[in-house]
């Protein structure tokens, strides 16, 4: 595993834990850090985050911007690494695009059934 691989998924593991147990905004959902992009030289990090329920979504990434420099504060007393990356929230929706894809595959196998 490279570097990169090992630093991401050490940012993945400590945002995750900081952000289930060290956040206590209620506007935070039932959030998921899926995967960590990171630039080359390690100067930008890239947090993709799940959240059940749509409308839970818009609350969460809202409050996960306003504790960014407190989680950024977090992962390098964590971390210890030289340099903390800057790190940028984004939507991962692709827990409910499977579900999507699902429920369509679903409705095929249906109208295939009623043609049978």
């Amino acid at each position: 595993m490279a570097r990169l691989d090992r630093v991401a998924e050490a940012i993945k593991q400590e945002a995750s834990s900081i952000i289930h147990d060290e956040l206590n905004d209620p506007r935070i959902g039932f959030a998921t850090v899926t995967k960590v992009e990171l630039s080359h030289d390690l100067k930008h990090a890239k947090i993709f985050v799940s959240v059940l329920g749509k409308e839970d979504t818009k609350d969460t990434f809202k409050a996960l911007e306003s504790a960014k420099g407190f989680v950024r504060k977090l992962l390098a007393e964590r971390l210890q690494m030289r340099y903390t990356p800057e790190i940028l929230f984004k939507e991962d929706k692709s827990a409910e695009y499977s579900i999507y894809i699902s429920k369509k595959l679903d409705e095929l196998k249906d109208e295939k059934d009623k043609t049978d």
